[in-house]
């Protein structure tokens, strides 16, 4: 059993000596930490309105334990775990290999990096983020190239839509510009710089697998490459788990792999961050919205349907005669000839009711 164990997608492969059994590719979730942030700015501004006082529920500010990882981090590593562990059990003996990538994120930023260098980051000796960002782009306006007047730093990617205030999301800007750029007198295109969120995680699981499978064979891309190369496969998070699972060749192998994604099936908001316009009556009640509606009758968030000839997910319910329809890609299925993306409940067939996770077979494709 190989796996390819990554950030956004795992690869997971079983074979034998020279048959492949089993291939499948698992997408992991990405909003967690969007909601979250979500969710702090709601409740944020809530405290600053005419509401009711909430005490505190639960006593858990400050009481991390050794060894805690951000939501979002420990969500993928233990969707990971349960992946090994549901897979490994179906099958007799396993013999487990899998792939961990071990990244010097400060190398990565400057090669040349050397000694206590990696004690002094990128705003080492700067006063704070902002007179940072100031110096980094040489104290020029990145909209006239003018370095007079007074500078301000912009969000490329604004805070309320998942923007930060770390430097790698800010420009320097004049006063002037950066007013004119909101007033949409001024267009600019801004390239938020480089990220390494993924080399992090993947140190963070290394860690967590040679302590959870400490039987199993721990391998690098250096090896996987290669072999996948000498196996004559195509680039793919599923191929690499071939390659990971060391077959010595492959005289079988189906040109289908099983396409599994995880979804947020449960929305807990108790109301609308932006009301809509119209309502006879203020919502001043908890009660959920019925946007967020889980199942109607028979039907439930998540099963797998098939209308019109074609075969998609129920992702939401337009009252309680229609629901939209997608694909595990996330695109819109309709209707042969409509345009409207509602799809009536009585045309839809049921394949399969699903938890938190759709699974559809595909056909093989390359990935770059």
């Amino acid at each position: 059993m190989g796996i390819d164990t990554g950030a956004k997608n795992i690869g997971v492969a079983v074979t034998t000596s020279n048959k492949v059994v089993f291939k499948a590719e698992i997408e992991l979730r990405q909003d967690i930490k969007e909601l979250l942030e979500t969710r702090k700015i709601m409740r944020k501004s809530r405290r600053n309105r005419k509401t009711r006082y909430r005490e505190a529920r639960f006593n858990n500010r400050g009481n991390k334990e050794e060894g805690w990882l951000p939501p979002s981090i420990e969500s993928r590593i233990q969707n990971t775990f349960n992946w090994i562990d549901k897979i490994c059990d179906l099958i007799p003996n396993p013999k487990l290999n899998i792939e961990v990538g071990k990244f010097d994120v400060q190398m990565m930023i400057n090669p040349n990096i050397q000694g206590t260098d990696y004690q002094q980051g990128q705003g080492f000796g700067y006063y704070d983020v902002r007179h940072y960002v100031f110096a980094r782009d040489e104290y020029t306006c990145q909209i006239c190239k003018k370095k007079e007047g007074i500078l301000v730093q912009h969000h490329i990617i604004r805070r309320r839509d998942g923007g930060s205030d770390r430097a790698d999301n800010l420009v320097t800007l004049h006063d002037k510009c950066h007013e004119m750029f909101h007033q949409g007198k001024v267009r600019a295109d801004f390239k938020k710089l480089k990220q390494y969120k993924e080399p992090p995680f993947m140190n963070s699981i290394r860690k967590r697998i040679c302590k959870r499978y400490p039987e199993a064979k721990v391998c690098y891309g250096s090896f996987t490459k290669p072999k996948r190369i000498e196996l004559g496969l195509e680039k793919t998070h599923y191929n690499d788990a071939i390659a990971i699972s060391n077959p010595s060749c492959i005289r079988e192998n189906w040109n289908e792999y099983l396409k599994i994604k995880q979804f947020r099936k449960k929305k807990r908001s108790l109301h609308e961050s932006i009301p809509r316009k119209g309502h006879k009556v203020k919502n001043i009640v908890q009660k959920r919205n019925k946007k967020n509606t889980k199942s109607v009758g028979e039907w439930n968030l998540g099963d797998k349907v098939l209308f019109d000839s074609k075969i998609g997910f129920l992702t939401g319910f337009t009252g309680k005669k229609g629901a939209y329809i997608k694909s595990i890609n996330d695109e819109y299925l309709t209707l042969s000839g409509k345009n409207y993306k509602q799809v009536p409940l009585k045309s839809l067939s049921l394949i399969n009711h699903n938890n938190n996770w759709l699974i559809e077979n595909q056909k093989e494709r390359s990935v770059k």
